[in-house]
C-alpha cells in the first residue's frame, strides 16, 4: 500500500488501485523501481517495455514525495531503470502527459537535454475522443534515441 499513498499524495497523478500498483511492482519489476528514505517510500516510477517494440520504455507513472522534491530523483530513478541489464536494448522512452502538468513536461524535457535528444509530443488519447470529456487530453511524449 505504500505506492498507492505515495501516488494519493502527488496529484494530478491517477490515483490507480492499490491492486495495480501491486501488479505494476511485481510484474514490471525490471521496468520500475522505489526509493526509500529510512523507512519511507519517497519515490516510486512504474513502467515496462512496449510489447512489440521492446527498445521502447514506457514510463507509467513518476512519484515522487513533496519531501524530496526538487532533488532530481525523478530522474535518477528512471536512469536507475535505464541502466540495468535487462534495459541495455532501450532507445526511446515515451509516456503520457497532460498539458497543465508542468513538472512532469520539466522532468521529461530534462531527460531529452541529458541524452542530447529530441522530444516529441503528439496527442496520444483525446479528452473528448477517449475519455468523453471527463479527463484531459494525454499527450503522448517520445524522447530518443537514447544511445
Amino acid at each position: 500500500m505504500p505506492v498507492f499513498e505515495l501516488v494519493k499524495q502527488c496529484p494530478p497523478l491517477d490515483v490507480n488501485s492499490a491492486y495495480c500498483n501491486l501488479l505494476q511492482a511485481t510484474h514490471f519489476s525490471k521496468t520500475s523501481v522505489a526509493a526509500d528514505l529510512g523507512d519511507e517510500l519517497v519515490g516510486f516510477v512504474s513502467g515496462y517495455q512496449l510489447p512489440d517494440r521492446d527498445d521502447t520504455l514506457f514510463i507509467w507513472q513518476v512519484a515522487v514525495s513533496e519531501k524530496v522534491r526538487g532533488q532530481g530523483v525523478a530522474s535518477q530513478l528512471i536512469e536507475h531503470i535505464l541502466a540495468r541489464p535487462h534495459c541495455q536494448a532501450i532507445s526511446f522512452i515515451e509516456t503520457t502527459i497532460t498539458e497543465s502538468n508542468q513538472a512532469s513536461w520539466a522532468l521529461f524535457e530534462s531527460l531529452a537535454k541529458r541524452y542530447q535528444t529530441t522530444l516529441n509530443r503528439t496527442v496520444m488519447f483525446d479528452c473528448d475522443q477517449h475519455f468523453n470529456g471527463e479527463h484531459d487530453s494525454e499527450w503522448l511524449a517520445r524522447i530518443g534515441p537514447l544511445k
